[in-house]
């Protein structure tokens, strides 16, 4: 029987790049982690013998350990956590049975450097339409979920970026931007690791409606469509993205569940009295 305190790959995989997801922690020592140097999406790195002070950065959130095979230091971890109020669960067989599962993978030499309190800071040009709310949409769900966002005048990313180690994204001449047919965001998942099928959709979506392409993909007008209302209807960039989120999580759970799903206007009528 197992262990109520444990969570399978399975089901961790239908949290990952979802709103509701946990805390991801990996715990593992830069041994185990020299042999495999990349992360779970959205996970953070940590010491498993700092255990007991994380709850104040947790903030009430839940939180899954993972270390390398789901042996003692996850599950020691997790009932620090437990032991100081807090909701967590080990990842039953570690980082490696995620690996083994051919699930996707951050590879953490990709990261830009973290802020003193542990955040990736990016910055990009003020007035985001469609790639500029994409791109942060992938980070916080898939590689940073306390990434911060500076949207600036376009003159003015590049010397932002160096005075607040700040990483420009989509403007031109800088690495996280376009390349060729391929708009930041697709950058950022080939580079990133995560061309896993639903955001390989999503990303044709996003793509089409950036690029004016709206046939690359059937969707691409109607979040093109989506994209253009949202930034007639905020005027604050930072009170923009955060509806873009929800806009986001939407396309990407219909990628991920419910592309073959179908609705009508229910055709069988009562019949008429008589």
């Amino acid at each position: 029987m197992s262990s109520i305190n444990l969570i399978s790959v399975d089901q961790l995989a239908r949290l990952v790049g979802t709103p509701k997801c946990p805390v991801l922690i990996d715990v593992r020592p830069d041994g185990d982690f020299a042999a495999d140097p990349r992360l779970i999406p959205g996970s953070v790195r940590r010491p498993a013998a700092s255990a007991q002070d994380w709850p104040d950065a947790l903030q009430g959130r839940a939180a899954i350990v993972a270390c390398r095979r789901g042996e003692a230091l996850s599950h020691g971890a997790a009932a620090w956590l437990r032991h100081r109020g807090g909701q967590a669960d080990a990842l039953a067989g570690g980082v490696e049975a995620w690996a083994l599962a051919g699930l996707p993978m951050v590879l953490e030499a990709k990261l830009p450097r973290r802020d003193r309190d542990g955040r990736t800071v990016w910055v990009t040009r003020e007035r985001p339409k469609i790639d500029r709310i994409a791109c942060p949409w992938l980070i916080r769900r898939f590689v940073d979920p306390a990434a911060v966002f500076l949207f600036v005048k376009a003159s003015e990313v590049i010397a932002i970026g160096e005075q607040f180690q700040a990483t420009p994204f989509d403007i031109e001449g800088v690495y996280w931007s376009h390349r060729g047919e391929k708009c930041t965001f697709d950058v950022m998942i080939e580079e990133f690791g995560l061309a896993a099928e639903p955001l390989l959709r999503l990303a044709a979506m996003v793509r089409g409606a950036d690029t004016a392409r709206l046939d690359l993909a059937p969707e691409a007008p109607g979040l093109l469509a989506a994209s253009l209302g949202l930034s007639r209807m905020y005027d604050d960039d930072l009170a923009q993205l955060e509806a873009g989120m929800s806009l986001y999580d939407a396309f990407y759970r219909w990628c991920r569940d419910a592309t073959g799903e179908t609705h009508n206007w229910p055709t069988n009528k009562p019949r008429s009295a008589r």
